[in-house]
């Protein structure tokens, strides 16, 4: 990016940068009023460490992690009082460096409260996002609908297209997310009763070609978050004492790859 900048490659219109401000050391940039906290899971607890440079009285740290646990992960390094957690709607890939690629026109951004500043600069910038008044369920809702999803891609190999088309694969992915909104309910999450009925609709909305993060992680032979989706489904739900069949055995056919196929070649 330092030598060919930043380019967004989207049908809601191109964005290029040609000279983004970047920095390996976090020291380098100080204090800050907001952080977009948005590494893949498995980094989240060794990035939390390196937040504490940027930590001035009033920042505040907003998580945009998919699953339901970074926020509190990050909050035991950073404490509590800096952090938000956020919601994050879009689909995109790294076409090669310096460039993402936006899949379809999928994007939004979801805060709770405490958050006004940072939603007046985003709506500035003509940033699609919505300030919610349980940003929990917020949460909540897209881990039902993207552990699911994610899962059942991942396995499949294949697009959303293809697997909401197919019968199968459409109950599969159905089934996973009963699964997860059972959890979220068991936990006091106040998930609608017609969630999974509207998330279908949803889903038959979605660019055909669209990929989840864990697919193109998959197909790139990089580590997977499959243990904090599908796999979190599991392992909250016997906490819980529930069962997760569905999950459970996405999970298991996803684990030969969860640190990546060059471990597999070994």
């Amino acid at each position: 990016m330092r030598e060919g900048g930043l380019r967004v490659e989207s049908a809601l219109g191109n964005v290029a940068v040609s000279r983004p401000q970047v920095h390996a050391d976090p020291a380098a940039i100080g204090a800050v009023d907001f952080v977009l906290f948005a590494v893949k899971l498995a980094d989240v607890a060794s990035a939390a460490e390196r937040l504490l440079p940027l930590l001035g009285p009033q920042t505040r740290v907003l998580c945009f992690q998919n699953g339901v646990e970074a926020a509190e992960i990050v909050a035991r390094v950073v404490g509590t009082k800096h952090v938000l957690p956020g919601v994050a709607y879009i689909a995109t890939s790294i076409g090669e460096p310096g460039v993402i690629r936006h899949t379809g026109t999928m994007q939004k951004l979801q805060v709770g409260a405490a958050a006004e500043r940072f939603v007046d600069a985003c709506k500035g910038a003509g940033i699609n996002i919505e300030q919610v008044d349980d940003i929990d369920r917020a949460r909540w809702e897209k881990f039902v609908f993207l552990e699911a999803l994610s899962g059942v891609t991942t396995l499949a190999r294949s697009p959303v297209g293809v697997c909401r088309a197919d019968p199968e694969l459409r109950a599969t992915f159905e089934a996973a997310m009963s699964e997860a909104w059972r959890l979220g309910r068991k936990r006091g999450v106040r998930l609608a009763d017609d969630f999974i009925a509207e998330r279908l609709k949803f889903v038959d909305g979605l660019h055909a070609d669209m990929r989840t993060s864990m697919q193109h992680d998959l197909e790139a032979g990089k580590p997977l978050e499959a243990p904090w989706l599908c796999g979190a489904v599991v392992r909250m739900g016997a906490e819980a004492g529930l069962e997760a069949p569905v999950n459970r055995t996405i999970y298991a056919a996803l684990k030969p790859y969860l640190h990546g196929s060059a471990r597999m070649a070994r």
